[in-house]
């Protein structure tokens, strides 16, 4: 019982941590809103940023956390308590400064940028500058993970964060970088950091931005959140540069950032062996060669304008960033269907990249190649390899069972959804956009990230598909279960 006390008082530490942390980011739309005379967002944050800030101190000064030490149910909880807390917080600034109709569009908005979603439910977009940097800053956020983040601090607030490690990251296993969980943390924000302060400097070079646009362009790229400055998207800067400055680091973001530390300490060849790392890039070539192909058939581009069109494209939905240049309705058929596949794909593991991931498939097509080699050699004994080594039996089950269950989610969604009367490619393509966080589709409906069109009830099922995609489907699946509220568990 004392043991459960202090776990349930070091949870709303946490709870309290990550509230201080928005309350702290909100200073910065906060100060950019008085100096640009943004009334209306000056007099949301001039409520929110000390309220946020009051809150979170409070309650990391009054519990203490004892030490304790989470196990595994104690992490799933936190990590999906946190996601929707971070998002009821994040969505006060856009209702009270009159942006949004209704305080489920806020919502909408608010958890669109805490899982780097990039959708929007404001018809036409958000118009406040100031709102669309706190939007900009919630990706940022969101894209490492605030959670992440808040594992180099808990060694100080007294508690153990290996389960809630395990819990938030993404991909199918959770692989240690450093001796400790804190100093692995500590190392991707670094990397996470290094990149945000590299592509905010090249697009600065470009002479095409203004500080504030490349500030809001990377926070959204460097998260894989498709967050645009200005309503016409990257396309309205007319710079070649600049769209491959934004295509190039959407990929590096996909890319498993354990990678980059192995880079770093002189393991280049290890990285560079990474499996998953060359299947990505073969999947970007590939695509890319074969958008450029299917858009010079139709005639309307040459062989450059339709590799930049192709390349820009591929390398967004691959990364789940969700940048559109030219509507998916102009696209020809092949190219949506390649990009829809992308979308599904998803990135690299243990990135800010979203949906089913990269390793994942490379996985279950070995298994499908082992059991058609079964089928030949029944008695032969094959193992699912990955790199040369042994994938083991519950990691496969655990993947296949996660393809199963995306699937599975995806139709249940279009079946919800339609009783809108959308049609079914809309639909569905929602439920993807929604649940592999990428925020668009390639679909004429929802080819803009706009989902101002559907009825309040959906918007916040939409909300729902996307906190459950970020968090890796079980982490919110396992709450709703009778064996996870069981003792000792």
């Amino acid at each position: 019982m004392n043991s459960r006390k202090a776990n349930n008082s070091a949870l709303v530490k946490i709870l309290g941590t990550i509230i201080l942390i928005i309350g702290t980011s909100m200073l910065i739309p906060w100060i950019y809103s008085e100096v640009t005379g943004d009334a209306a967002a000056a007099h949301a944050f001039r409520i929110c940023t000390p309220a946020t800030l009051l809150a979170g101190l409070v309650i990391t000064v009054l519990f203490r956390s004892d030490h304790s030490r989470f196990h595994s149910r104690d992490g799933f909880l936190i990590v999906t308590l946190c996601w929707i807390l971070a998002s009821v917080i994040g969505m006060f600034p856009y209702q009270l400064s009159g942006e949004t109709a209704s305080w489920t569009d806020a919502f909408f908005e608010s958890t669109s940028g805490m899982t780097t979603t990039g959708a929007t439910a404001i018809y036409g977009g958000i118009s406040s500058s100031s709102l669309l940097l706190w939007k900009a800053l919630s990706h940022w956020l969101g894209g490492m993970g605030i959670l992440v983040f808040v594992i180099s601090v808990l060694p100080a607030l007294g508690i153990s964060g290996q389960s809630i490690v395990r819990a938030e990251t993404p991909g199918p296993v959770y692989q240690k970088t450093t001796t400790r969980a804190t100093n692995s943390a500590r190392m991707l924000y670094v990397t996470y950091f290094t990149f945000s302060v590299a592509e905010f400097i090249l697009l600065l070079l470009s002479g095409k931005m203004s500080c504030f646009e490349a500030a809001v362009t990377t926070l959204g790229c460097i998260s894989t959140g498709g967050l645009a400055p200005v309503s016409g998207g990257i396309s309205s800067f007319g710079s070649l540069y600049v769209e491959m400055v934004v295509a190039v680091f959407c990929i590096l973001a996909s890319i498993n950032f354990i990678l980059y530390h192995y880079t770093v300490t002189g393991r280049i060849s290890q990285a560079l062996r990474d499996v998953e790392l060359r299947a990505y890039l073969v999947i970007i070539a590939g695509a890319s060669l074969l958008c450029t192909f299917s858009l010079m058939q139709t005639g309307a581009y040459d062989v450059r304008h339709a590799f930049v069109e192709a390349f820009f494209q591929t390398a967004s939905m691959a990364s789940t960033a969700g940048y559109v240049k030219t509507a998916g309705l102009v696209w020809p058929v092949s190219c949506q269907f390649i990009l829809l596949t992308l979308m599904i794909i998803g990135g690299c593991s243990a990135s800010t990249a979203g949906s089913i991931k990269v390793v994942r498939i490379l996985v279950m097509l070995r298994l499908i190649s082992r059991n058609c080699i079964r089928r030949i050699h029944p008695r032969s004994v094959v193992a699912v390899k990955l790199g040369g080594n042994a994938v083991s039996a519950p990691v496969v089950s655990n993947i296949t069972a996660f393809l199963l269950t995306f699937a599975g989610i995806i139709g249940l969604s279009g079946l919800i959804l339609s009783l809108q009367g959308f049609d079914m490619e809309t639909n569905l393509t929602t439920a993807i956009a929604m649940l592999s966080n990428t925020g668009t589709a390639v679909t004429h409906a929802v080819a803009t990230g706009d989902f101002s069109m559907y009825h309040p009830g959906l918007k916040l099922y939409l909300c729902a598909l996307m906190i459950t995609g970020r968090l890796e489907l079980f982490t919110v699946i396992i709450l709703f279960t009778r064996n996870f509220w069981g003792k000792n568990r």
